[in-house]
């Protein structure tokens, strides 16, 4: 079994004293050692186990004191990256998350050698004012809750997921192809329209609207992100409650390699 030496982990800090307390043993060891030729056997000896238990006294809880606030200090700063990439309402990826890794993935593509593909999806509550003006903002935000965790349980590990806006979610799908994405975007929509949401106890069906752009080539976030915009105002304009998927144009492919 590997040994955890993540700076989050107890193992670190067991680690980090074994060895600082090692160190100060032999370092008191190889000072000390300069007078032991000017003892005799017994008072080397004793010099000797002095220099071994008196660094362990000392360093062993003032390494696991200082190990320990680290630890402590590296949790809390993790836990603080979390938050502030979370959308604090559904618990998904926020905005500026989603947007940056979906970015840093598509930066990839533009430095591989070997072409990489995926989609983006936008997925909009239909009529979503209407939920709110109805039940009020609370029940709203149960709503949202309801929508982004069917997304949520539906995608791959892979897969990001955020809330882009007040009642719009993205879905990246690296490697994804039009027909893997038409098929995740209408097994969301469907999955949406089956979910339960009883607000004040009545039942109200809930439908999203899904646009999607799917990419083979490289391209910027911001002109992926606008052919899936203009595939959900399709699909809104069309009547809600449906999937528009399309390719994303070639041009931006040149546009980049121009710059």
């Amino acid at each position: 079994m590997k040994l955890d030496l993540s700076p989050e982990s107890v193992g670190r800090v067991v680690v980090s004293t074994i060895v600082g307390t090692t160190v100060c043993v032999a370092v008191a060891l190889y000072v000390d050692s300069f007078n032991f030729a000017q003892f005799n056997d017994a008072e080397r000896l004793r010099a000797i186990i002095v220099d071994i238990c008196l660094p362990i006294a000392l360093a062993v809880p003032l390494l696991l004191f200082f190990s320990n606030k680290l630890r402590e200090l590296a949790i809390a700063h993790r836990r603080l990256a979390v938050f502030a990439a979370t959308d604090a309402l559904t618990d998904i990826m926020n905005r500026a998350a989603f947007s940056t890794l979906v970015e840093a993935y598509l930066s990839e593509v533009r430095s591989a050698e070997a072409q990489r593909s995926g989609a983006l999806l936008i997925i909009d509550v239909d009529n979503f004012k209407s939920v709110n003006d109805r039940f009020g903002h609370d029940q709203g935000d149960v709503a949202l809750v309801t929508v982004a965790h069917t997304i949520r349980d539906l995608v791959r590990s892979p897969d990001i997921v955020g809330r882009i806006g007040g009642e719009e979610f993205g879905v990246f799908l690296p490697g994804a192809s039009l027909g893997d994405a038409e098929t995740v975007a209408e097994r969301i929509r469907r999955s949406v329209d089956e979910a339960r949401f009883v607000p004040t106890g009545t039942p109200h069906h809930l439908t999203v609207s899904v646009g999607g752009a799917v990419f083979d080539h490289q391209l910027a976030f911001q002109e992926l992100f606008r052919t899936a915009d203009q595939q959900l105002y399709v699909a809104k304009r069309d009547g809600r409650n449906r999937t528009v998927i399309g390719p994303a144009p070639m041009n931006s492919n040149r546009k980049l390699a121009a710059a």
